[in-house]
Formats: structure tokens, C-alpha cells, sequence
């Protein structure tokens, strides 16, 4: 890896990044808070698709005291749609410990903030620097593949120990002065113009005379990423089980796959219309049909659900929690309730659908 590549690159970018910056509301108003939230938000999340989440978030719980004492629902409700839901969890929990011992603020430094749950060595920077201007490297993934073009890095960028080095390297010539900007005009480059998965758009990249990968030809073949192992499949059966009024919810295990988290009433396999209406049936509902639905799929990031769904329309009745069995934590209430108050993962898109019901994003995109 030629690193010299790297010299001299911060006036350029810089330049580059004043003039072609995009216009976030994390951006425009940099708060520690509202860093830190934007970035959690922003992992595997395109930012697009973030703004609606992160207006609604800080409408909701507009400073780390607000995160700290939101009740669980409430805060997986605002988090629906976004995915990986430990991270907002994570997000509490750091929030209560900055309540507790740093008067309700995040920490200033990278050491203190690394501290925290759910903060890594990304993230402790990007706070450290964009908000606190310190001159510490906030590489993700767009940095590692903008180096890694630059210089004509083959190392794994999956690899910790790559990911450490790239630190390093991106450490030594950031400007103590424009820490902050420079850090965030490295990974605007890498979103904006050294596109991942395609040809990026080297004649509008301010570092293009000094790029390994443009000056060979190799910009496809880098950064170099070794495969992820294969998901595995499961196959499931989604059941939308309503009345004229009501429809069935649950609450999952707090521990697992979507912890804490609503959903519809699943089994493992794939059920027939008979097994189906005999589970039903279990659940102390009485039915009058049933509508087999098409089939969908969900991919997590280990784990890819393939589904089958039915439609079991039931008689109308006044169903307790304390009327179905004891194992399962089931309510039977109104759609509109479910869309309002309870978080339920976009796993289920393909089915609440059926309910009326919308998730997550779909619910912001007249903001």
C-alpha cells in the first residue's frame, strides 16, 4: 500500500467538500447528540432514507436526558423500520450513563466515548471530531474504500487489524484545525463519488491525480472484502389473524432475534390451510375462512426468513391476553393501535400490508 499517495490530500478535499457538501440536519446543527444519533442511524441506512427517522427521533427525544427515560416501546417504536435494534437499545444505555456521570452530556473525548455501549472506534470519532473537534480518524466503510483506491490497498478491508492500520494512516494527516470537516468530506467522497459496487465517478473526484486504482484501471477490484458465509434459510408461516375490528399481535422473547419486539403470529415450516386453522384454533379463536397470500422473504444479516402467509378472518370477540395460553404474550386490538403504539419489524411489511398497517419508513415519507 503506497500511504504517500495520502500527502498534501486535505486542501484539495476540503475544497472539494465546501463546494459539494450536502445539506443534513446533523450537518447544519452538530451538536455531540445529534452526531451521535445521526451516526447509529447512518450504519447500513442510506442517508436519504435517515432524514425522515432522525426528524421524528429528535422531535421525540431531543437531547441525551429525553433518550435516557424513554420508555422500551416508545423507543423501539421510533426505531421501527431502522433495523438492528440493539443499537438503539445500546443508545439508552449510553444515554443513562451520560445522565449519571457526565451531567447529561456525552463525553468529550474519543477514550471516554469509546466507554459507552454500542460505541466503537467509527463512531467515538465521528463524535470526537465533528462535534468536539478533536483530531482523532472516523474511518467506515466509505473511508476504507477511498484509501483503499487511493493508495491500491488488497488488504481485507473486513479484516479489524486492516480497519486499525487504515486509522492510523488517515490519523497522521488529518488537520488538527479542520478535523471535523475533514473526517466528514473523506466519507462524503467515498458516498458521493467513489461509489462502491460500479465504475465510480473518477472525473468529478478532487484526489483523482493521485489515485492508485484510476491511474490502473482496478477501481472495480478494489477494496478488497472477503465473502460472507452464506445465510441460512428458514422457512416460516405468517399468519394475519383478524376480525371485523381487531387483529392478533405478539410480543416476542426478550432475548434472540427481534427481541422485545411485536409481530405477527409465525411458526416455524410451512403450514397447510388445515395446520393453519388448527392453529388458530388453538389460540381459542373460532374462524370463518381462510385466504392463503403470496409468498415473501426478509433478509437479515445472518439470516434469511423465506414465508408463506394466510389471512384468517375470526368471529368477532372480546379477546384478553389472559384468554389465550399462558406461554404466549398476545394481544388482539386494533390496527390503528398496533401502527401507533407498537414497534414491529419491517419482517412483517409483506403482511401487515393486509391490515392496513404502515412501518417504519412508510410512514414518514410525506415529511
Amino acid at each position: 500500500m503506497d500511504a504517500e499517495r495520502l500527502d498534501g490530500i486535505s486542501e484539495p478535499l476540503l475544497t472539494w467538500f465546501r463546494a459539494h457538501a450536502r445539506r443534513l440536519p446533523w450537518r447544519d446543527d452538530p451538536r455531540p447528540y445529534y452526531v451521535w444519533v445521526s451516526e447509529i442511524m447512518l450504519q447500513q441506512t442510506r442517508v436519504e432514507a435517515v432524514k425522515p427517522f432522525f426528524a421524528r427521533f429528535i422531535r421525540a427525544l431531543p437531547d441525551v436526558a429525553a433518550l435516557a427515560a424513554c420508555p422500551e416501546d416508545q423507543l423501539l417504536k421510533l426505531w421501527e423500520g431502522l433495523g438492528y435494534y440493539n443499537r438503539v437499545r445500546n443508545m439508552q444505555k449510553a444515554a443513562q450513563i451520560a445522565v449519571d456521570r457526565y451531567a447529561g452530556e456525552l463525553p468529550h473525548t474519543c477514550e471516554e466515548l469509546l466507554l459507552l455501549p454500542g460505541i466503537g472506534s467509527y463512531t467515538a470519532g465521528a463524535v470526537a471530531s465533528i462535534a468536539y473537534g478533536q483530531a482523532v480518524p472516523a474511518v467506515d466503510g466509505n473511508v476504507l474504500r477511498v484509501i483503499s483506491r487511493i493508495c491500491g490497498s488488497r488488504q481485507d478491508i473486513g479484516k479489524q487489524s486492516v480497519k486499525k492500520e487504515f486509522e492510523r494512516i488517515v490519523g497522521k494527516i488529518i488537520p488538527p484545525d479542520q478535523a471535523g470537516a475533514f473526517n466528514q468530506a473523506l466519507m462524503e467522497l467515498g458516498a458521493t463519488v467513489c461509489l462502491p459496487n460500479g465504475q465510480p465517478d473518477c472525473s468529478a473526484c478532487p484526489l483523482r491525480n493521485v489515485c492508485y486504482a484510476r491511474e490502473n484501471g482496478c477501481q472495480t477490484e478494489l477494496p478488497v472484502k472477503a465473502e460472507k458465509k452464506a445465510r441460512r434459510i428458514e422457512k416460516r408461516t405468517v399468519l394475519v389473524v383478524r376480525d371485523s375490528e381487531r387483529a392478533l399481535i405478539g410480543r416476542r422473547s426478550d432475548k434472540g432475534l427481534l427481541a422485545g419486539l411485536y409481530e405477527l403470529p409465525n411458526v416455524p415450516g410451512y403450514l397447510s390451510q388445515e395446520e393453519a386453522l388448527a392453529y388458530v384454533r388453538g389460540l381459542q379463536f373460532s374462524p370463518i375462512r381462510i385466504q392463503k397470500l403470496p409468498a415473501a422473504k426478509h433478509i437479515f444479516s445472518h439470516v434469511e426468513w423465506k414465508m408463506q402467509g394466510y389471512m384468517v378472518l375470526v368471529e368477532d370477540r372480546k379477546a384478553k391476553t389472559q384468554d389465550m395460553p399462558s406461554d404466549q404474550m398476545l394481544l388482539f386490538i386494533e390496527p390503528e393501535r398496533t401502527e401507533q403504539e407498537y414497534p414491529v419489524p419491517a419482517a412483517f411489511a409483506a403482511y401487515t400490508k393486509y391490515l392496513s398497517i404502515r412501518l417504519g419508513q412508510e410512514k414518514y415519507t410525506d415529511l
